[in-house]
């Protein structure tokens, strides 16, 4: 390169000028599944989903609308969180989310909200006796689950990180310990990509497997909400299969789950030394105590029972809604993308936490 022509490029630079990418094809490569970008334009039949149609001035597409109906189907009172999971995965694997980064924006905070509306159906005295009895349980599944993992990811020669990743996921509560654990071990867009994308698909799974595994079995309420919040990942999946099986599971599912999120915490910190990660901050899911308030509000605060079960209600259709964009950002190339490995990981520890913790609950004296 001559040197005039690298003093005016790095002129155009100092003055604040857009500078063109590098090549081509660097801006087309895909993004990761836990990007932002959206899927590009269908072949076939859905290429025709893709295409503009002006409505009252504004351009509007086919799958647009197709995500509109879904997602007016979900807050109706015949929608169930299963069916919205169900609804948003058909949409991902046919025309696509039109709407992937906003979705993936919101479905966090529309999950925080929710649960914490859920709060307000719940009594405290109730939920501390769950908690109780939920402790032990979480104190060793949490380590096991650690400790297998990390064998298990070793024996399939997968890097440290991932390995990491995915069990704390599978160990604490699914996509919220593995965005609060990423940025200690300092990981990258793709170790987290494959480490939400294996525990999205088996939270996917489990909330289809679980209710009827509980009922062929005949487990208690008390009983399938202390399994469900164990054996399954994310806070959603949990909330979802418990409500499916009835209220007082629920109440102990949500109840021992968010208990077993503020394991994130110490496990988040121990992850500092272990990889000896300095300078790093601890992302605390403060939504929790939230949900602690609801729920202290509806026991001790007569006057603000009334509105208890209208909050509940809003908080279900938050949940259903949220479980709707979750399956429609589970795209054939985000499910695609992850590889076998992480998906043997993830479903070996899946498969051991789940059949020894229904074991020792169906068991317990």
């Amino acid at each position: 390169m001559s040197l005039p022509v690298l003093r005016r490029r790095r002129s155009v630079a100092a003055s604040g000028a857009a500078v063109p990418a590098p090549s081509a094809k660097a801006a087309a490569a895909p993004a990761a599944p836990g990007g932002t970008a959206e899927p590009g334009p269908a072949s076939g039949f859905f290429r025709h989903f893709h295409a503009p149609h002006m409505v009252l001035r504004e351009a509007v597409t086919l799958r647009q609308a197709v995500f509109f109906l879904g997602l007016g189907f979900c807050l109706t009172p015949w929608a169930s969180p299963p069916v919205a999971l169900a609804l948003g995965l058909a949409l991902a694997q046919t025309v696509g989310n039109p709407f992937v980064a906003r979705t993936r924006a919101l479905t966090a905070k529309l999950l925080q909200v929710s649960v914490i509306g859920l709060g307000f159906g719940m009594n405290a005295h109730a939920a501390v006796q769950a908690g109780r009895e939920g402790f032990w349980f979480t104190v060793v599944s949490i380590a096991g689950t650690l400790g297998l993992g990390f064998l298990v990811g070793r024996w399939l020669g997968l890097g440290r990180r991932v390995v990491h990743l995915i069990s704390c996921g599978t160990a604490i509560c699914g996509g919220s310990a593995i965005a609060a654990v990423g940025p200690v071990l300092r990981a990258n867009d793709e170790e987290m990509s494959v480490a939400l994308g294996t525990v999205f698909v088996l939270n996917a799974l489990a909330l289809f497997a679980f209710p009827p595994i509980g009922h062929a079995l005949a487990l208690t309420q008390q009983q399938f909400g202390l399994w469900c919040a164990i054996a399954i990942h994310d806070t959603s999946s949990v909330v979802g299969a418990a409500a499916a099986y009835g209220p007082q599971a629920l109440e102990v599912a949500t109840t021992v789950k968010l208990a077993r999120a503020l394991w994130i915490i110490p496990v988040a910190l121990g992850t500092a030394v272990l990889f000896r990660q300095q300078g790093v901050k601890v992302k605390i899911p403060y939504f929790i105590l939230g949900f602690v308030a609801a729920m202290l509000i509806n026991t001790f605060v007569p006057w603000a029972r009334p509105v208890g079960p209208v909050l509940v209600g809003l908080a279900k259709v938050g949940l259903t809604v949220t479980l709707f964009f979750i399956g429609a950002g589970l795209s054939a190339r985000v499910l695609g993308s992850v590889g076998v490995r992480p998906y043997v990981l993830g479903v070996t520890l899946w498969a051991v936490i789940s059949t020894v913790s229904l074991y020792v609950i169906m068991h317990a004296g």
